[in-house]
């Protein structure tokens, strides 16, 4: 079927997949490249972890990508969700200031550049714990109001962008600021025991969730 046909919300895991011999390389890449071609990708069934999952292949690379897919049963119908949102007219001088903001903060994606910085702020209170240091208890923030001018809020981001644009004279566009050094909503840690953090290696994909996908 083609790959276009896939709702990205029926994604789930992905996988690598090679040919674990010389025998089959070359069926493996005559269908590969089959694919490739005709921008199809092949339904199949797998059993993972005790259950029957459907999974999506398609070319990548030199070998195939395997993406299992939920059912349908697992995918909440947005309209329930979203049917009682109001058609709201964008005023035409607030749509342009938005979009001047999005022009001003593009930029290329770089998972790199993402980082988890609660675990972080977590593995740094137990390292503090382990020496005995004594631990920050910080109150948390108390949360914004949820009212506010958003043609002002607009105005502000912008002149907040001038404000920290480069000097005159240096030309091309400047390159996107690492999103590790950019401010990040902490939120306080509340109760319960804190486990150890465990070295492992990092899997391809998450742990599954028995809840329905949002």
């Amino acid at each position: 079927m083609p790959r276009a046909q896939i709702d990205e919300r029926y994604l789930d895991s992905s996988y690598y997949i090679a040919p674990n011999d010389q025998v089959g390389r070359e069926a493996f890449a005559v269908i590969r490249e089959a694919m490739r071609g005709k921008d199809m990708v092949a339904l199949g069934r797998i059993v993972l972890a005790k259950r029957e999952r459907v999974i999506a292949l398609q070319p990548w690379e030199n070998g195939l990508l395997g993406t299992t897919l939920r059912y349908a049963y697992e995918v909440r119908n947005a309209a329930e969700y979203f049917d009682e949102i109001p058609a709201t007219k964008v005023p035409k001088d607030m749509l342009q200031l938005a979009e001047h903001i999005l022009d001003s903060k593009a930029g290329d994606f770089d998972p790199a550049s993402f980082v988890d910085h609660y675990e972080e702020a977590v593995v740094e209170m137990l390292k503090h714990k382990q020496a005995g240091a004594p631990v920050s208890k910080q109150k948390a923030t108390q949360p914004a109001s949820n009212v506010v001018n958003l043609m002002d809020a607009l105005k502000r981001s912008i002149a907040a962008e001038k404000g920290a644009a480069k000097p005159a004279g240096k030309k091309g566009k400047s390159k996107p600021e690492d999103l590790r050094k950019q401010p990040q909503f902490k939120f306080a840690i509340a109760g319960g025991k804190t486990k150890q953090p465990k070295t492992a290696a990092a899997p391809a994909t998450k742990a599954k969730s028995k809840r329905k996908s949002a």
